[in-house]
């Protein structure tokens, strides 16, 4: 009994480790790796160097601290909107419009310019002009006009989507020196420079139909085909005559003696450009 007893503890004891269950690894859950932490994957940029490609890792900081900035300008100018701060709203639409205006002068005068750069870019400005200035105008003149106070916000945003497409479509292909269309930080300047002028008047019906024909009107004006100086010509790093640097100075001084209205009179000529070029040219050429 005593030997049979063994021999099969022992066949007990052999069956026991050659069925042992390997350990199961547990699936990865929400997508997070064994240390509980979610994965981010690096950003990898092909670039064309003396004639070759070559894979760069990671994003350049500066310029994307920059439009980083304008996105979170523009989304702050969505909340004011929403709570009836809309001077607050509009300065911030402003403040977006010079914080884009710097990101790209940054890139170019320090070298980072990236494809990532461009496509982030792009995307804060469809937040921070394509569809804050028309929620701000909305919530302060169009809203009592109902369904057509919100068509006319829309039509604005959409025009603003389709001029950011086809900017970013035709990179290299159109002269740098004009834009095709009014550019949409200049729209949403436009915009903004109403209601940050007439924040404290109290808008009537009449005035609110005029203020919604104004925006789809403006928005109209980015999916155009009229010209517009860019004014990238400029050179930020050359010497000017003192003449022009006299210019900037009395520029400025203008500026704050009302700076809503002085800023809305300026892109509102300049949004309108576009239009008296092209009628001034047809009647040149007649």
């Amino acid at each position: 009994m005593s030997a049979l007893s063994t021999t099969l503890c022992k066949r007990t004891n052999m069956n026991s480790h050659s069925q042992e269950p390997q350990q199961e690894q547990k699936p990865k859950e929400g997508g997070k790796d064994a240390e509980g932490l979610i994965p981010v994957d690096e950003h990898v940029e092909e670039v064309h160097e003396n004639g070759m490609t070559v894979s760069h890792k990671g994003v350049y900081l500066l310029p994307n601290l920059f439009t980083t900035a304008a996105l979170f300008s523009g989304f702050y100018a969505i909340i004011s909107g929403m709570n009836g701060k809309f001077e607050a709203a509009a300065i911030a639409i402003f403040v977006a419009m010079v914080m884009d205006g710097l990101d790209g002068r940054v890139a170019r005068l320090t070298n980072t310019q990236s494809k990532f750069g461009e496509q982030y870019d792009s995307l804060s400005d469809m937040v921070s002009f394509g569809v804050a200035p028309a929620l701000v105008m909305f919530e302060w003149a169009l809203m009592d006009l109902g369904k057509w106070g919100w068509a006319a916000a829309f039509c604005y945003t959409a025009c603003g989507a389709l001029r950011l497409a086809r900017f970013n479509a035709q990179i290299g292909q159109v002269d740098k020196g004009v834009f095709v269309g009014l550019n949409s930080p200049s729209a949403a300047a436009l915009v903004a420079g109403v209601v940050w002028a007439g924040h404290d008047v109290s808008v009537s019906f009449e005035l609110a139909i005029l203020l919604a024909f104004l925006t789809a009107l403006v928005g109209l004006l980015m999916v155009s085909n009229f010209s517009y100086n860019s004014f990238k010509g400029v050179d930020l790093k050359g010497r000017v005559p003192f003449v022009k640097m006299l210019l900037v100075i009395l520029l400025f001084a203008v500026i704050s003696i009302n700076p809503p209205v002085v800023l809305l009179v300026l892109f509102t000529l300049y949004g309108f450009s576009g239009p008296a070029g092209w009628v001034w040219a047809k009647l040149k050429g007649r």
